[in-house]
């Protein structure tokens, strides 16, 4: 039997026991948390991990996030983000040339990290840098891609696709032809035609792996694992056995807009779990895109958009009943739903749908999670708390961004913009709050920072991000946060009993900080640095 004592000043997250100085771990569990006196008494041949005066927190964990997405953009892309956020067009154009010059055996490329400004490029744009294979460059959210002439012509995008889709969805130029740029529904159709093989697909789930331990996290939820590639499950499952995978990862499965039988639908996924769950990759849910998000004009809002009357953003999964049914269906199977709601349209319609499905199982503990929340009326966050259902929410986008501020302001108004993303109503609600990144569909992945901004509703002066606070009075505590990112997303997982924090039976996960997020000057908490990542009751990376 493996021991292993654990020394520093241990934040439990239990309220019978917040605060100890030592854990006693026995093969991956906790045995004994308490007194470092007792844990060496009780195992006195056991080897001794001592952090010394450094903080100790139960394994923080992430809600929402895109484990192959994150692999493909670290080792599969053109990677526009590297350096920083920015619009720098020509900067573009020297980065995807110089990683096509590296791949030069490649046929197909891929760029990431566009953030579109007022200048309107066109398939033109991506021609003059390659012009004989497909290229495509696709925005930091995920939502919205260029792509040249030849990936046009590779993913059938013509003229006929485009007047079927929409023009809002598949922009065309004065005769009529796509000119380059889609967003929504075109582009999650095209993500997965990507040409991938399953050891990429490995390969890009242990580089994505490898981040998330080094920043500190133990656990994530994956939000639409097939998103980008439909075998991603069975790379997450072979990883397992071949005994490489030690970051728990909790799948949602991602279904159609409107999909055609939900019924169908859940048998499936629920084919796929007995398949391939094991202890570290699980299927817990389904996960739907109900609308796009507001910066691409495609978040479903309550009202129209001032700059386009009659307007109020992209329905996607707008079919009530079909929701209301793999909702019910999902239930039976032990599953939740997990759906983006960005606008408060979608978020709306959401509730509406669980409530409807609440009145057919009598299951008043879903666990439904709805993801990113930009607006929410009053009422809706009372229906969040009231219906049992997760805000997934994201403290790290609550900045007053220079541009992207201004932008919302254009489209939805200054009123509506400065009420963006309440965490504290909800929490005052008496909902599960769970923070998201959504990377890296979102660049930052940053558990320091997520307290900062938790409270500070802006960045740090130094990170030169957007130091302006947006929507103050929805700024929660500390313990709220720490909450946020432990027990309430195990609570989320299902696994309230197992993860969340440190407590006998638990597995020992557990994340070393040199700072006391609790008490420690706010300023000093956003300079934090991680010491060490454990999981069950090993060090998978220390700094």
């Amino acid at each position: 039997m493996k021991q292993t004592i654990i020394l520093g000043n241990i934040i439990t997250v239990d309220d019978k026991r917040p605060f100890a100085k030592a854990a006693l771990v026995k093969n991956g569990i906790f045995a004994y948390i308490g007194s470092a006196e007792e844990a060496k008494r009780l195992a006195p041949d056991a080897e001794v991990l001592d952090y010394g005066d450094n903080f100790i927190y139960p394994g923080f964990m992430e809600s929402h996030c895109h484990g192959h997405f994150a692999g493909l953009r670290f080792i599969g892309q053109a990677n526009l983000m590297d350096g920083g956020l920015t619009t720098d067009y020509e900067r573009y154009r020297r980065i995807i040339r110089e990683f096509i010059a590296k791949n030069p055996h490649r046929d197909f490329y891929v760029a990431a990290g566009w953030v579109e400004n007022e200048e309107q490029v066109t398939k033109a744009y991506l021609d003059e840098i390659c012009a004989d294979k497909p290229l495509l460059m696709q925005t930091s959210g995920g939502h919205s891609m260029l792509l040249n002439t030849k990936a046009l012509e590779w993913a059938g995008i013509d003229a006929a696709y485009a007047k079927n889709m929409g023009y809002d969805l598949v922009h065309v130029d004065e005769n009529g032809e796509p000119n380059g740029y889609i967003c929504e529904n075109p582009v999650m159709e095209l993500m997965p035609k990507i040409p991938v093989t399953l050891q990429d697909a490995k390969d890009y789930l242990l580089v994505w792996q490898d981040f998330a331990l080094r920043n500190g996290y133990t656990a994530v939820g994956d939000a639409g694992a097939e998103g980008i590639y439909k075998d991603s499950p069975q790379a997450y499952y072979e990883l397992e056995k071949e005994g490489k995978l030690k970051l728990r990862t909790y799948a949602y499965s991602l279904t159609p807009d409107n999909v055609a039988d939900p019924k169908a639908e859940v048998a499936e996924v629920v084919a796929k779990r007995a398949e391939l769950d094991g202890e570290y990759f699980r299927i817990i849910g389904i996960k739907a895109f109900l609308d796009g998000v507001t910066e691409a004009h495609t978040a479903w809002q309550n009202q129209d958009y001032l700059d386009e009357p009659g307007y109020h953003g992209a329905e996607r999964f707008n079919d009530h009943d079909k929701m209301v049914q793999l909702i019910v269906e999902a239930d039976k199977e032990g599953l939740s739903v997990h759906v983006h709601s960005e606008g408060g349209g979608a978020t709306h319609f959401m509730l509406g749908c669980i409530e409807d499905a609440e009145k057919i199982t009598g299951d008043l503990d879903q666990r439904n999670v709805l993801a990113h929340l930009h607006f929410v009326t009053d009422e809706d966050v009372h229906r969040m708390a009231a219906t049992r259902s997760v805000p997934a929410v994201p403290p790290l986008w609550t900045a007053k961004l220079p541009g992207n501020y201004e932008q919302e302001v254009s489209y939805v108004g200054e009123e509506l913009t400065n009420q963006a993303y309440p965490i504290k109503s909800f929490c005052d609600a008496g909902a599960n709050v769970v923070f998201h990144s959504d990377y890296p569909v979102s660049p930052l992945f940053d558990i320091k920072l997520s307290f900062y901004t938790a409270e500070k509703r802006c960045y740090p002066a130094a990170l030169q991000l957007g130091d302006s606070p947006r929507n103050l009075k929805e700024a929660i505590t500390r313990e709220q946060s720490l909450r946020a990112m432990t027990i309430n997303v195990a609570h989320q997982f299902r696994q309230e009993h197992r993860m969340g924090s440190i407590e006998y039976g638990k597995i020992a996960n557990m994340t070393v900080f040199d700072c006391d997020f609790l008490h420690d000057d706010i300023e000093k908490v956003a300079q934090a640095n991680l010491i060490a990542t454990i999981v069950d009751g090993e060090e998978v990376f220390k700094a």
